[in-house]
């Protein structure tokens, strides 16, 4: 089974979707298998991310903004504005895909563990996430 869920994310940074692609799991009555969520975009990406504590999340964002910085002069591709060849970079770097095992009917996340579309552009936009669920 394959569904697409929209995710609005507003603003760069790490978006929290471990619930509705549980959700998916849920709704398809998969016990056992694999889930893999791949975004449609080439300027966000996908991380399994620590959930409890935000400034991980933070440093994260922050460490990779110092790693591509925006403005470079050797950028030709700017015609979106600054953060546009950045936030491509960004996606280059990081996952546009990941894969889950299902156990029990849940995701076989850790205690700590969630599941974020890293939105890259400084002003968000909706996202297409294909999530598919193999038994």
């Amino acid at each position: 089974m394959t569904k697409r869920i929209t995710i609005r994310s507003r603003t760069q940074g790490l978006h929290d979707i471990t619930g509705e692609v549980q959700s998916v799991v849920r709704d398809c009555g998969a016990r056992d298998g694999l889930c893999t969520v791949m975004v449609q975009h080439t300027s966000a990406s996908l991380t399994i991310q620590e959930n409890a504590d935000p400034s991980a999340r933070r440093d994260l964002e922050a460490w990779l903004s110092r790693l591509v910085v925006e403005n470079d002069p050797l950028y030709t591709h700017t015609a979106e504005g600054p953060d546009d060849m950045p936030s491509h970079i960004k996606a280059a770097l990081t996952a546009t895909s990941l894969s889950i095992p299902i156990i029990d009917g849940r995701l076989g996340l850790g205690t700590w563990q969630g599941i974020y579309l890293w939105e890259h552009r400084r002003h968000g936009s909706s996202r297409n996430c294909l999530v598919h669920v193999s038994t």
